[in-house]
């Protein structure tokens, strides 16, 4: 086993870091101070300001006001006039990704790469959710005629990655993953995969969503899947307190670069974590809802941390899924205790959605990359809104206040609609 290789089930195989991230959120695209905020427990939730929905049972959100994603010098006026959010967030968070890898377009390294090995997996649940809506009202109000050229384009959930791919020049490995909530850490995998494989060497991963649309929030609205607490939003989004009443949407874009470990070093590349293994599962249960003995999750987390080469003794951070619905999120710590079984006293278990939340297909790209700057700031940021905490909690939650942690293995959860799941594993980079 040389330094750019490791052995994982008597397997040899690639090693993958992460050299960039980058993030169009609630919060704006600078990802240190994503992270900051997030820190602070400061809460991105706030009434709905895009569409009227006064009367609604549901009327706020983890909503990206106006300008707070700024897309000059990554998306032209005109495209982003005409262009779904979704499509304009995953370029602005993609793009600032490579720049943080020293990827940018002027950079030397830019132009020395192979472009037929770099690639793009950003992953969405509902892609184009504006562009569709407004197009089936043209479609009703003034007939097929006067629709869009643009309706399919910027409606499909691959163009995310089809477009950034376009705009970098990347011409490897390029596709888009729908697996509901869970899409992003089934991007990240793939992503992986195809480094290891020798079939890539740099891959943007992550995902983009904006579903902060008249029919997103009705349709979430009608499942009774929300909260309904419009009097307090900041304090809505309560991962494991027992006054929670439904999730929060969010929405965004989290991106990162992941990087065959050879080629990183040969160009002297930031790195800030290593990504060290995943996996996937399916609940085979309900459509909605989660398996209540928490038997898909624990065999996805299990698989996940066997292709990661790594035990439960290792792992001391989790980035749970924890999207606070009454049943979710019990079910996820059930499942996550019956596999860290023994004393769970040096784990820290914290819900970023709390802050800004439920980004559906962006969630685990968003959720990614705070646990990544868990591992480099050695801080892990709160789970804000706990009151009154349910019973049976015996791991750390890091309830309203960040505290000091230093990282050394964790993993990320993401469970979607169809009982998809996924979990990622990293680690603190050791040459």
């Amino acid at each position: 086993m040389g330094q750019f290789t490791r052995v994982v089930d008597g397997v040899e195989r690639r090693r993958v870091v992460v050299t960039g991230m980058g993030v169009a959120s609630v919060f704006g695209t600078d990802v240190d101070v994503y992270y900051d905020k997030l820190l602070a427990g400061e809460s991105g939730i706030k009434p709905i300001e895009a569409f009227d929905c006064d009367g609604w049972a549901t009327r706020f959100a983890g909503e990206i006001a106006p300008g707070v994603v700024d897309s000059t010098g990554y998306v032209s006026p005109k495209d982003a006039r005409r262009m779904d959010p979704f499509l304009i967030y995953a370029l602005v968070a993609g793009q600032k990704a490579l720049e943080a890898a020293g990827l940018g377009k002027d950079d030397a390294a830019y132009a020395a790469l192979d472009k037929t090995k770099c690639g793009v997996l950003c992953a969405s649940g509902m892609g184009g959710l504006k562009t569709l809506a407004d197009g089936v009202e043209k479609l009703v109000k003034v007939g097929h005629k006067k629709m869009s050229p643009f309706f399919i384009p910027y409606a499909i959930t691959n163009m995310a990655s089809g477009y950034l791919g376009m705009t970098v020049g990347f011409m490897g490995p390029n596709y888009s993953i729908s697996t509901a909530c869970a899409s992003s850490n089934f991007a990240m995998n793939n992503s992986a995969i195809h480094i290891m494989r020798g079939e890539a060497q740099v891959m943007v991963a992550g995902g983009s969503e904006a579903a902060i649309q008249p029919v997103g929030l009705g349709g979430f609205v009608a499942c009774r899947a929300l909260s309904t607490r419009n009097e307090a939003p900041k304090a809505a989004s309560r991962p494991w307190d027992t006054a929670r009443d439904g999730f929060v949407m969010g929405e965004g874009s989290g991106l990162i670069v992941l990087e065959d470990l050879e080629h990183a070093v040969a160009r002297g590349a930031p790195i800030h974590a290593e990504y060290l293994g995943g996996a996937q599962s399916c609940d085979a249960y309900h459509i909605t809802d989660p398996r209540k003995d928490g038997a898909g999750v624990r065999q996805c987390i299990e698989d996940a941390l066997a292709d990661a080469g790594v035990t439960k003794e290792d792992v001391n951070y989790i980035n749970a899924h924890a999207t606070s619905t009454p049943a979710g999120d019990m079910a996820e710590f059930r499942a996550v205790r019956s596999v860290f079984d023994g004393d769970v006293s040096g784990i820290k278990m914290n819900a970023t959605k709390s802050m800004i939340g439920h980004a559906l297909g962006a969630a685990g790209g968003l959720e990614g990359i705070a646990l990544i700057k868990a591992i480099t700031s050695g801080k892990v940021h709160p789970t804000i809104n706990v009151e009154n905490m349910d019973a049976g909690v015996d791991i750390d939650i890091v309830a309203n206040v960040a505290q000091a942690h230093d990282v050394k293995v964790a993993l990320s959860n993401s469970f979607g609609f169809g009982g998809h799941n996924a979990t990622v594993v990293f680690g603190k980079y050791v040459e």
